[in-house]
């Protein structure tokens, strides 16, 4: 069964096996003590904290290793507001960093301080000068990630940390995703990272603190890790997460080309193989394995599942397939479809048979996903005398108002109106996206007693 699901967590690669296991016998002992069995494992610590410094760029004493990617951001994040707190309490992040990175401006606001988030264009790119006209007399931090979680647009990152470092902010950088692929250019102040992303182990992550960064470690300290990640190294995981970070560098320029040729594939034949299909993320400046694209009319989550039965893994950042039924912040802040999402990251070693494998299943299983929801067929409706129609959708999730509009909009005359009635916070996204992809004009959204209109004027 095809695994397509990399940037989730990609599959444990045989070296980081191989690690794991000789070192379980070798590294179990507690490298702070003298005797002969911590003194290997401090050997094995020592090692592995160098081979990941070389590979992040940065010196040995600069990284310590945390118990998660999420906990090094945490701890990132907290330890450089709480070493600049004498310059102030304002935070700069991107409105597509991941949840780690916004749960951290949450928190900080929740305590008194403030953050500003940088837009993003619809590829998901950030404008590096928006940063500096984003950075205060009293920003303490900015954060920008790597490369997109999501849509695996890569951000700008050395041009915003030149901008920071001239106004003399430090910049975190969550390079999870991208790491395994090659070394974060650029003057980046804090890098956060993490080993399940690129092939080790879960529950290891990487934290990196330039010299010369005003960095207070929050809350109860110790002597593990530089007093940044106290408790007991898990030596074990930590040597198989930088064996396989040392492994898979060394694949990562033939493989990129390899699988950029496979996503390259697929880019180009989802929109010839699926009508009413948007894919999303930067056709260029993106992570090597990675696509994601939206189909209109389709229930995001019976989508996966169907995917699943067919034998094929993806994820999704659609709002029908979270528990709060909200879209996803990163679809919501470029602005583009959310409904009928789905993101393919393909891990190393996936071949073409597997690629030409799902894209034959994928027309089929997003066509019976469209008929059970009762899609509206290509084949328009004749122009009914009507100038205007009001379809109430209240109370039903996505895509439903869109599907609902797209069956009525040719009960129209060409400058009629449809006006949808929705409580659907994906409505607000995906209805205005149905427009563009349509050649429809949005004409905008008035309040109602519950939830809101949504007027769309047919152009053709």
């Amino acid at each position: 069964m095809p695994y397509f699901d990399a940037a989730s967590s990609a599959p444990l690669h045989p070296v980081a096996r191989q690690a794991l296991l000789a070192s379980l016998d070798e590294g179990w002992a507690d490298p702070a003590r003298l005797h002969r069995e911590g003194r290997r494992a401090a050997l094995l610590l020592d090692a592995a904290r160098e081979a990941a410094a070389e590979a992040v760029g940065c010196r040995p004493d600069e990284l310590v290793f945390t118990s998660s990617g999420t906990r090094a951001v945490h701890s990132a994040v907290a330890g450089a507001l709480a070493g600049r707190r004498r310059v102030g309490r304002h935070l700069v992040l991107s409105a597509v960093e991941h949840s780690s990175v916004i749960h951290c401006a949450g928190a900080l606001a929740a305590e008194g301080g403030s953050f500003s988030e940088v837009p993003v264009d619809r590829t998901g790119t950030v404008d590096p000068s928006a940063y500096g006209r984003a950075l205060r007399p009293d920003t303490a931090l900015a954060c920008l990630q790597s490369a997109n979680h999501e849509v695996g647009t890569e951000q700008p990152v050395a041009e915003t940390a030149e901008i920071c470092a001239a106004a003399g902010v430090p910049l975190m950088v969550d390079a999870a995703q991208s790491l395994g692929w090659g070394p974060v250019p650029g003057r980046w102040s804090l890098l956060a990272a993490s080993a399940h992303k690129w092939g080790g182990p879960a529950g290891v992550g990487l934290l990196a603190v330039r010299k010369g960064v005003r960095f207070a470690p929050r809350g109860p300290v110790d002597e593990r890790e530089s007093g940044r990640a106290p408790g007991f190294e898990n030596i074990p995981a930590i040597v198989a997460a930088a064996a396989s970070l040392r492994a898979v560098r060394a694949e990562a320029a033939a493989e990129a080309v390899r699988l950029r040729a496979l996503v390259d594939r697929i880019r180009a034949a989802v929109g010839s193989l699926v009508p009413d299909v948007e894919v999303v993320g930067d056709p260029v400046r993106r992570l090597p394995h990675l696509v994601t694209f939206s189909c209109l009319y389709v229930d995001g989550e019976t989508l996966l599942h169907e995917l699943d039965r067919a034998g094929f893994s993806v994820s999704s950042g659609s709002s029908c397939t979270s528990s709060t039924l909200t879209p996803s912040h990163v679809l919501k802040a470029m602005g583009v479809l959310t409904e009928g999402n789905v993101r393919v990251s393909l891990p190393a070693g996936t071949t073409d048979e597997e690629v030409d494998g799902f894209l034959g299943a994928l027309p089929g299983v997003v066509s019976d996903v469209r008929e059970k929801l009762g899609a509206p067929v290509p084949a328009a409706a004749a122009p009914a005398p009507r100038t205007s129609l009001v379809v109430d959708a209240l109370g039903r999730r996505c895509p439903i108002p869109v599907i609902e509009l797209a069956k009525v909009i040719g009960g129209v005359p060409v400058g009629g109106t449809v006006t949808v009635l929705s409580d659907d916070e994906a409505a607000r996204l995906d209805i205005p996206a149905w427009c563009a992809m349509r050649e429809q004009e949005y004409v905008g959204e008035e309040p109602t007693d519950r939830g809101s209109a949504y007027v769309v004027r047919r152009l053709r």
